[in-house]
């Protein structure tokens, strides 16, 4: 429901705040007052064409903003601004959004019948929805088979395509296996290992001769190895009850050089020189970098690559079998589509006619006593294209409702479309639903409309009595001057102000005492007295 509509500096409107409520509103005013501005200014919250000519003169740029709660209960706020030059800003909810964004949060929110923008039953994909609500149609059945059959096309796909494709595939994902797998890598660490390995092997004779020499340092006797010299000490520290913790450590110094003199040796007697085994290492290296190459940054991405290989070699091989499956099961669920579908389209053509004739039956009410609608669809299938057909005049061909009628009569259609279908958008706006018509049928249209607005929010802009007697609520429009400026204000009038403000849409004379009773009579004639 639109709670609140504030305009600024659009048109003669220079600051205008309409607070609304639940049921049917009026917007009335003399011709130029600036009513249509009102629905202008909600065409800009749905994403309407924007056109710097709107704005106020002298201002930098027109806001609209319009205030809405959901059937949630949530509060919802869209907004535009239109520069004087250059592009429009949209805002949903205080972030910015494009005028498409608008118009897809909008579009929930209200529908605007009059001119042939914002309405969503214009939209072949309603139309058949409207449809399928009318006739009760249950699509969980189509959709979920639908669904199954897009999920089996997509399995199939994966296969690789025709024989020849994934023979193709499979010769290069063989290639890619022998190359890795023929490599038979240890670990995702062999490089590392055997880099350690080739720096040791290059470097043999130097750390033998290192080894040796290191050893001889602490054994040596002449002159005397460190092992000898920390042994010396020792001797001449343990003895000394002050220097035992000297000693101590002397002691232990000794043991390790020991142990390191032992490791020395047994490591001099190891290193060996080894060119053959250099060389394969070299070699293995330079394999294995070549295939990490290939495959990713490091030897895990290729043992990554080879398990995903084979993986994808099996499916490829158990291909045809997995493809026959499921080449069988969607032959079965398109036979059962076929029938869902079927079931589907004899719903929707045994309902089409039905909701044709309960529309017409209030043409006549509503000034389109001569008018036909045709619910358009396809004789065989599903019939999912559905499509409204008006043909607006006695004589006349059908065509689409957006070509076959002008404003008033195309927004007389919507609300004998929305009398027959009460869902939709919690807020309707209809402008120019009384062009043309007056008398009963401006009556016929205030009683459509107040039974239209048991269901949701109904605004109407409207310049009869008979439709605005109708209303929950009645905002006068009226252009008066300001600092010698044309402005635009609107205020809710009740009472003696509604009583005036009929009067004068009944005879131009808002003090005539004729015109003010016959505006009681039209008020307790619809229920408003």
């Amino acid at each position: 429901m639109l709670v609140e509509l504030r305009v600024q500096e659009l048109g003669v409107i220079a600051d205008l705040d309409v607070v609304l409520g639940p049921g049917l509103t009026a917007l009335t005013g003399e011709t130029g007052a600036g009513k249509t501005l009102v629905v202008d200014a909600l065409s800009l919250l749905l994403g309407g064409r924007a056109d710097g000519a709107a704005v106020r003169a002298g201002a930098h740029e027109a806001l609209v903003e319009g205030r809405f709660v959901d059937d949630s209960g949530a509060e919802v706020v869209l907004a535009r601004a239109v520069p004087a030059s250059g592009r429009s800003r949209g805002f949903v909810d205080g972030r910015m959004a494009s005028a498409a964004q608008l118009a897809a949060a909008g579009s929930a929110l209200v529908d605007l019948y009059g001119q042939h923008e914002h309405q969503s039953l214009l939209r072949p994909s309603a139309q058949r929805q409207a449809l399928d609500r009318f006739a009760g149609v249950d699509l969980g059945p189509v959709r979920a088979l639908r669904r199954e059959i897009a999920e089996i096309d997509a399995q199939v796909d994966a296969l690789g395509g025709d024989d020849a494709m994934r023979a193709r595939e499979l010769d290069l994902l063989a290639y890619e296996l022998a190359e890795s797998d023929g490599l038979e890598i240890v670990s995702a660490d062999e490089d590392e290992m055997l880099a350690e390995q080739e720096l040791l092997l290059a470097n043999a004779t130097a750390l033998r001769e290192a080894l040796v020499a290191a050893h001889g340092e602490l054994v040596a006797e002449v002159p005397a190895g460190a092992a000898e010299r920390a042994g010396a000490a020792l001797r001449l520290l343990e003895h000394h009850g002050p220097l035992a913790a000297h000693a101590a450590r002397l002691r232990s110094l000794l043991a390790e050089l020991e142990d390191v003199a032992t490791e020395l040796r047994r490591a001099s007697e190891v290193v060996e020189e080894d060119p053959g085994r250099l060389a394969w290492i070299r070699e293995r290296r330079e394999r294995l970098r070549r295939v990490v190459r290939k495959h990713g940054e490091s030897l895990g991405d290729v043992l990554v690559f080879a398990d995903g290989a084979r993986r994808r070699a099996g499916e490829l091989a158990a291909a045809d079998e997995t493809r026959s499956a499921l080449v069988a099961r969607r032959a079965v669920l398109a036979r059962e589509l076929e029938l869902a579908e079927s079931t589907v389209g004899s719903a929707r053509r045994r309902a089409a006619p039905a909701l044709a004739r309960q529309v017409e039956r209030h043409f006549a009410d509503l000034a389109l006593p001569g008018a036909r609608l045709e619910v358009a669809l396809a004789e065989t299938g599903p019939a999912d294209d559905v499509e409204l057909l008006l043909a607006s005049n006695p004589g006349e061909p059908f065509q689409p409702l957006a070509r076959s009628a002008s404003g008033g009569e195309l927004a007389r259609t919507m609300l004998a479309v929305r009398l027959v279908l009460t869902t939709g958008p919690p807020t309707l706006v209809f402008d120019e639903v009384d062009a043309g018509i007056g008398g009963a049928a401006a009556l016929a249209v205030g009683r459509a409309l107040a039974e239209l607005a048991h269901e949701r929010q109904v605004l109407v802009v409207t310049h009869l009595a008979q439709v605005a007697a109708y209303a929950d609520s009645q905002i006068a429009v009226a252009k008066v001057l300001d600092g010698g400026r044309s402005v635009t204000t609107a205020r809710a009038v009740e009472g003696e102000e509604r009583l005036a403000e009929l009067a004068r849409m009944l005879s131009g004379h808002p003090d005539s005492v004729t015109a003010r009773r016959h505006a009681a009579e039209i008020l307790v004639a619809a229920g408003r007295a």
